[in-house]
């Protein structure tokens, strides 16, 4: 990344377990790039054996998950599948990079983008959306956004925005003073268990 990575400021429920980086170049090279950050939240985080800390799987999940298959597995596998045991702050936090300022760059834009993204692809059945259906009114629109609130980066607040509508999601971002956005989407059940500051990875 050009610029600094945004995550969760440091906190003892969220432990950052992945961090995946998408570009897109045109004939002048690497035009634009996202960083998102995944976590794993702990309700718990005193006690991490606490039943409490477990995710809300159904019991087929739960079996496939502590079957130990005959085959020996790779250490990074075994830590994986247990990871999965727990809730996920799935691409919960993206800094974003444009080389050039365009609609595509703006905070509207990219706050509303992360928010069905993740609405997409983890609150797809709850409104009953289909994997085609980037068009719903289930979905979030910049209708929907509220500017001027404060943002916590660093310890320093900044001039963000938030999307506090939708029943599922809460998103919230701001633009970054080296030219990038912070943009980051919870699912509403985690908010009572997060600390909504960022940090400078």
């Amino acid at each position: 990344m050009p610029i600094p990575v945004i995550e969760f400021a440091a906190q003892r429920s969220v432990e950052v377990t992945d961090i995946g980086v998408n570009s897109s170049t045109d004939a002048l090279g690497c035009d634009s790039m996202t960083a998102s950050v995944s976590a794993t939240l702990w309700r718990k985080p005193e006690d991490k054996s606490d039943p409490a800390n477990l995710a809300d799987l159904d019991d087929k999940t739960r079996r496939s998950l502590e079957e130990v298959p005959p085959w020996p597995r790779p250490a990074w596998l075994i830590e994986r599948v247990e990871s999965m045991k727990y809730p996920m702050l799935w691409e919960a936090v993206q800094t974003s990079w444009h080389r050039d300022e365009s609609e595509l760059a703006d905070l509207d834009n990219l706050l509303v983008q992360h928010a069905n993204y993740i609405l997409m692809n983890q609150f797809r059945e709850e409104p009953g959306l289909d994997v085609h259906d980037w068009d719903s009114p289930a979905l979030t629109s910049k209708r929907m956004i509220r500017a001027g609130i404060d943002v916590t980066i660093d310890g320093e607040s900044v001039t963000g925005a938030e999307i506090d509508t939708d029943p599922f999601v809460y998103a919230i971002g701001a633009k970054l003073a080296n030219g990038g956005t912070l943009t980051a989407v919870i699912a509403r059940e985690h908010l009572p268990f997060i600390r909504l500051g960022f940090a400078r990875r």
